[in-house]
């Protein structure tokens, strides 16, 4: 094997290892948000995305890149949390074409209920993938340096 082909394996072991990890703390944290507060981890990204705009709002184009969704899979997702009073639609004055969203007073309720739960999960998962010799060193970039 060359030299090249090194860094490609390389390059491929990091990505199997990077899919491992994303696939453990998706399930704990999915299983665990689902249990407690009925919310799957995509609801819970998007009202964790629209409480971190200090009161503003968000565009739907910037919910899409927040949670690496498609335009119709967020319109249909956001529909969803509309329909139970989580997040509300509104038109931009300045452009009737564009469409902001906004978390409900329940929507930022159920977030403040469901937040431990998600941080002990992603806890849980990183703690859970750090016993596997290959995923170790991937979960202590996610883990905070206070320095």
């Amino acid at each position: 094997m060359s030299i090249a082909d090194d860094a490609v394996e390389i390059r491929a072991q990091g990505w199997r290892a990077l899919a491992a990890l994303h696939g453990i703390i998706e399930t704990k944290l999915e299983k665990a948000l689902q249990a407690e507060h009925q919310l799957s981890v995509v609801e819970y990204t998007v009202l964790d995305a629209l409480s971190r705009q200090d009161g503003w709002h968000m565009r739907m184009q910037q919910l899409a890149r927040a949670t690496a969704l498609s335009s119709s899979a967020t319109t249909r997702l956001v529909a969803r949390l509309e329909d139970r009073q989580l997040l509300g639609r509104y038109l931009c004055v300045d452009d009737r074409r564009g469409i902001y969203t906004e978390l409900t007073e329940a929507g930022k309720a159920l977030l403040s209920q469901a937040r431990p739960t998600h941080n002990e999960a992603l806890h849980n998962a990183l703690a859970e993938a750090e016993q596997i010799p290959e995923l170790a060193s991937l979960t202590l970039a996610l883990q905070p340096s206070f320095a």
